[in-house]
């Protein structure tokens, strides 16, 4: 009998200590933390990229779900709602904010606040557009990564005309909402396209009604080529964009492989998803306590030249086999 008390009570102190024990277990378990995620564009335009970008916060330890709450917010092209949605995100206190989709983003992300650190992805020098004060030391509350899009403007356009040699015209589609983009795009074209004896006309489309209407104003015109300029709208519409050109037999250069995968005609331009791997690298260094003032801006080094062999071949084009050996991916 007394042995049986003993047990019971040494039963009865192992229970009292697991009891207490439980609380520190829970207080051990990693806090969820919550960033805010600030898109231009739509939820379905953007599905590669937020895997990226997960996958890159993955890599510093960051799970969606299980420590880590991502509060989406998209514009859905219509860029003057961007401001109250980072508006937003700042009220709700997110940790982080990732401003991408183009420049506009960043930009309503860095008038919204001063404090909360801002991960952007631009095509335009971040420095010209104020959100750093240098490359190699940002020194405020954002940093990111360039994508170089203007300086790819004029090399576009140069493959474009290895693809077509006999082009003359060819009609630049710009979106005037991103006024930045537009500006920039429509300088570099204009530029190179008079070193290479191209006459450029400039059309214009903010929205999915306005792509259509664009391209039944050229149909009568048969220009040579259409420059699809970079921009989120662009490749948010890359169906429908492909579709058109197809449908008018207008041979079509992109920025983005996405727009090539749709049906497109050739894209060259920056590893989209290899920027937001790193806008998720970044992310998660800040949250684990670095500061975006002492992270350089990364610069893209990886561009990517995507050719659809089948739209040429519809289109009657011979792709030069130079230009095919020099292409990162055919596809068929």
């Amino acid at each position: 009998m007394q042995l049986d008390r003993l047990k019971r009570r040494e039963f009865l102190t192992l229970l009292g200590g697991g009891a207490a024990a439980w609380p520190l277990a829970a207080r051990a378990q990693p806090a969820m933390r919550v960033i805010g995620y600030l898109s231009g564009v739509t939820p379905d335009g953007d599905t590669e990229r937020v895997r990226a970008l997960r996958q890159g916060l993955k890599e510093t330890g960051y799970v969606e779900g299980e420590n880590l709450t991502i509060e989406y917010r998209w514009a859905e092209n219509q860029f003057d709602r961007l401001p109250a949605l980072a508006a937003d995100l700042v009220r709700r206190q997110v940790a982080v904010i990732v401003a991408t989709g183009g420049t506009l983003p960043a930009l309503a992300a860095k008038a919204a606040t001063s404090t909360i650190p801002i991960v952007f992805g631009v095509g335009d020098d971040p420095v010209r557009l104020g959100l750093v004060a240098s490359l190699a030391r940002p020194g405020g509350n954002a940093t990111g990564i360039n994508f170089f899009l203007g300086e790819l403007t004029a090399k576009r356009l140069e493959i474009l005309r290895e693809l077509v040699p006999a082009a003359v015209r060819v009609a630049l589609l710009v979106n005037p909402a991103n006024a930045a983009r537009t500006e920039a795009t429509t300088r570099d074209a204009e530029r190179a396209a008079q070193a290479m004896a191209l006459q450029i006309k400039i059309v214009t489309a903010s929205t999915s009604g306005e792509i259509h209407a664009a391209f039944e104003r050229l149909a009568p015109e048969r220009p040579d080529a259409v420059f699809v300029g970079s921009d989120p709208l662009f490749t948010s519409r890359r169906v429908q964009l492909a579709t058109l050109a197809a449908r008018h037999g207008l041979p079509a250069s992109f920025a983005s492989r996405d727009n090539v995968e749709a049906g497109g005609l050739m894209s060259y331009g920056t590893n989209l998803n290899d920027a937001f791997l790193q806008n998720g690298l970044y992310a998660g260094r800040i949250l684990k306590g670095e500061k975006p003032a002492d992270l350089p801006v990364v610069q893209s080094t990886k561009f990517e030249l995507v050719i659809n062999l089948s739209t040429a071949k519809a289109l009657g084009i011979d792709v030069p086999p130079m230009l095919l050996a020099r292409a990162d991916e055919v596809v068929e």
